[in-house]
C-alpha cells in the first residue's frame, strides 16, 4: 500500500507496489485508492513515485526512487532504451513479457465479452525476439532530441538527426546509432546515408518550416534476402538525388530493389505519391510455406515474417478446412490470408478497404497460379450487403483480421445475420476484439483462443479466436 499526502506539492507518492501492467504497457500501483499508471515499472516493483500527471482518480507518473527490483526485471540491451519508443519492455525478462501479454488477452475477453478463458492456448512466443522485424521506416531532422545534460554547453552541436520519433513530440527525432529491431545490413545502410548526407552538406527536413532536401528512409528485408531500400526526398535538387542513390547504390549491392520518392506535401505517407524505380524492380518477395508475395514499396505485409507464418497457420487449423469450403477473407489487406488458404479450400473472396492493396492481392495470386480467389475493394459495412451476398455465396467460414479499431458495429451485424458455420477472428487488440466478441456470443461460442507474440519487448500482441455458431 503506497503512502502519501496528494495535496504534497512535489506529488511523490512513497513505496508504492507495481501489481499489474495496463494495456498501453505502464505499471499499475495504487496509493491508498488512487491509481497509478507508472513509466517502466513492472509489476514486483516497490518504489516512490512521481506523478507528472494528476486526474481525479489516477495519476502518471515515473519511479523517482526504485526501492526494490521486480524478479522480472533485467538490463535494457538497446542504448536508446527510455527514450526511443519502440521497445517499451526491454526491461523485463521475455518470460514476464510473454506471460503478462497471456494475462492481458486473457482480462479483455473474461471482463468485456464475458467469455471462458479456461482452455486458453499458451501464448506463442517468437523464436528470435531481435532483429525481427522485415521493415523499419527512419525520418530525417534538423531537430535532434537533445539527451541530458547536451545543451549546457556553449559548444555548438549537430542538430541533424535520422531516426525514430520520440513519443509525444511530432517535432524532435532521436539520432539512433544501432536499432535492434532489424537485421543487417539495415543499420549500416542508415548510418552510411546518414554520415554520407551529412558529409556532403545535405539540409535535414524541417517538421515544421517543411524545408529541406531528406524526409525519410525505409528499409524493407525478407527472408528471401531481397532487400528494398526507398529514399524520401523533400526539396531535393536533381543533383543531390543522383549524388546520393549512386552512393547508396555503389556502396551496398545487396540492395536489390532502390527506390526514390520525391514527397512535398505536409504528411509523411507515401501512398499518393510516385515511386522511382533508380536500380532494379519495384518489389521484393516473401515467401510463405510455397506462396511468394511479392512487395511493393506500400504494400501492408506483417512486419515479423516468422511469427506471420505462425499466425496463419494457426488461422488454418483453426478453421480445420475439408476442401470444399466458401471462404470471406475479411480486411483481406494484400490477400495474405487469402493466397496462403486458397489451396486448402474451394474458393477465396476477400474484401478490403485500401483499392492499392487489393491490386496486391489480385498479383500475388496472379504469382502462383491460384485460380480460386476474388478480391474487392471498398468499406466492409457497404460491400458485405445482400447483393454481395447472393452474388458470391454465403460463406461457410469467415476470416476477419481487423485493425486495432476492431470491426465496425454495422459488420459485426452482418455478421450475425449471415450466420457462417465457422468465424476465425484474428486481432491485434484483444480490448476492440472482446467487445466484437461480445455481440457474437449471443450466436457464437467461442471453442479456441490462441495469443501470438509478434513484437517482442512491446505490449503488443495478436491473438485469434475460433467461433463456432450455435444449432
Amino acid at each position: 500500500m503506497g503512502r502519501g499526502n496528494r495535496d504534497k506539492p512535489a506529488k511523490i507518492y512513497e513505496d508504492v507496489e507495481i501489481i499489474d501492467i495496463a494495456e498501453e504497457g505502464k505499471g499499475v500501483g495504487k496509493a491508498d485508492d488512487f491509481v497509478l499508471f507508472v513509466d517502466k515499472a513492472i509489476p514486483g516493483d516497490i518504489a516512490d513515485v512521481l506523478v507528472y500527471r494528476s486526474k481525479k482518480n489516477f495519476g502518471e507518473g515515473k519511479i523517482s526512487n526504485l526501492k526494490r527490483a521486480s524478479e522480472y526485471r533485467v538490463e535494457a540491451f538497446c542504448e536508446h532504451f527510455g527514450t526511443c519508443g519502440g521497445c517499451k519492455w526491454q526491461h523485463m525478462s521475455y518470460a514476464a513479457q510473454l506471460k503478462f501479454k497471456q494475462k492481458s488477452v486473457s482480462d479483455a475477453l473474461s471482463r468485456i465479452a464475458k467469455i471462458d478463458v479456461d482452455g486458453m492456448l499458451p501464448i506463442v512466443a517468437s523464436p528470435e525476439d531481435r532483429y525481427y522485424r522485415n521493415k523499419l521506416e527512419f525520418t530525417f531532422s534538423n531537430k535532434r532530441w537533445l539527451m541530458d545534460g547536451e545543451n549546457r554547453t556553449d559548444e555548438p552541436m549537430e542538430m541533424d538527426a535520422l531516426g525514430f520519433h520520440i513519443p509525444g513530440r511530432f517535432d524532435k527525432i532521436l539520432d539512433i546509432h544501432h536499432c535492434y529491431l532489424q537485421a543487417d545490413p539495415s543499420n549500416a545502410i542508415r548510418n552510411s546515408i546518414d554520415e554520407f548526407t551529412k558529409r556532403e552538406g545535405y539540409s535535414y527536413y524541417d517538421l515544421k518550416a517543411h524545408t529541406g532536401a531528406m524526409r525519410n528512409l525505409i528499409i524493407r528485408t525478407s527472408s528471401t534476402g531481397e532487400l528494398m531500400v526507398i529514399v524520401v526526398f523533400a526539396y531535393a535538387t536533381e543533383e543531390e538525388i543522383s549524388k546520393l542513390m549512386n552512393f547508396i547504390d555503389d556502396t551496398f549491392l545487396q540492395i536489390t530493389s532502390l527506390l526514390y520518392i520525391v514527397n512535398q506535401k505536409k504528411n509523411d505517407t507515401i501512398f499518393d505519391q510516385q515511386v522511382i524505380a533508380f536500380r532494379g524492380p519495384e518489389y521484393i518477395h516473401e515467401e510463405m510455406n510455397g506462396i511468394r508475395f511479392r512487395i511493393g514499396p506500400k504494400s501492408f505485409y506483417q512486419t515479423n515474417s516468422v511469427q506471420a507464418k505462425r499466425l496463419y497457420e494457426i488461422t488454418r487449423d483453426f478453421a480445420a478446412f475439408t476442401g470444399n469450403e466458401l471462404v470471406y477473407d475479411l480486411y483481406t489487406g494484400a490477400g495474405t490470408i487469402a493466397n496462403f488458404i486458397a489451396g486448402h479450400v474451394r474458393r477465396v473472396v476477400g474484401v478490403e478497404y485500401v483499392p492499392d492493396a487489393i491490386e496486391d492481392a489480385k498479383v500475388n495470386s496472379a504469382i502462383n497460379n491460384i485460380h480460386n480467389t476474388k478480391f474487392y475493394a471498398g468499406d466492409m459495412k457497404d460491400v458485405l450487403n445482400n447483393d454481395f451476398i447472393n452474388t458470391h455465396g454465403k460463406p461457410d467460414v469467415i476470416i476477419t483480421d481487423p485493425p486495432r479499431a476492431g470491426m465496425h458495429p454495422d459488420v459485426v451485424a452482418r455478421l450475425m445475420e449471415i450466420e457462417a458455420k465457422k468465424i476465425v477472428y484474428v486481432s491485434c487488440n484483444a480490448a476492440t476484439q472482446a467487445r466484437d466478441l461480445l455481440v457474437l456470443k449471443e450466436k457464437y461460442d467461442t471453442v479456441k483462443i490462441q495469443p501470438v507474440d509478434m513484437f517482442p519487448h512491446t505490449q503488443h500482441v495478436e491473438n485469434v479466436v475460433l467461433l463456432l455458431l450455435r444449432d
